[in-house]
């Protein structure tokens, strides 16, 4: 099963769940990093899909909006996940290292 890739929007770029994540050997990479801060949202999800990458997101309306959008249009992604920014980093590490082992990319 090939492992998720993540990559997270400078809206969702909290350098301790980076840390979290990477230290629970998670392959991430932030916008920052990516030299994708101040992209739109289709710009850095057509990155991340470039990438074979899933998005990660506090962006809720925008990221469920394009990806309506791309079924319609029959594009695909490499996936979006969207999350509250009420969460602490550990509800959202649990919440990512579950789907992670759940799903394959």
């Amino acid at each position: 099963m090939t492992k998720i890739r993540l990559y997270l929007d400078e809206d969702s770029i909290k350098n301790s769940l980076v840390v979290a994540l990477r230290n629970a050997g998670v392959d991430v990479i932030t916008a920052a990093e990516a030299n994708k801060l101040s992209c739109t949202d289709e710009e850095q999800l057509i990155w991340a899909t470039e990438d074979n990458r899933v998005i990660y997101s506090f962006n809720v309306g925008d990221f469920c909006r394009l990806h309506i959008l791309y079924m319609v249009e029959g594009r695909s992604h490499g996936g979006i996940i969207l999350s509250k920014q009420r969460y602490s980093v550990g509800d959202r590490l649990r919440g990512i290292l579950g789907l992670i082992d759940a799903v394959s990319a």
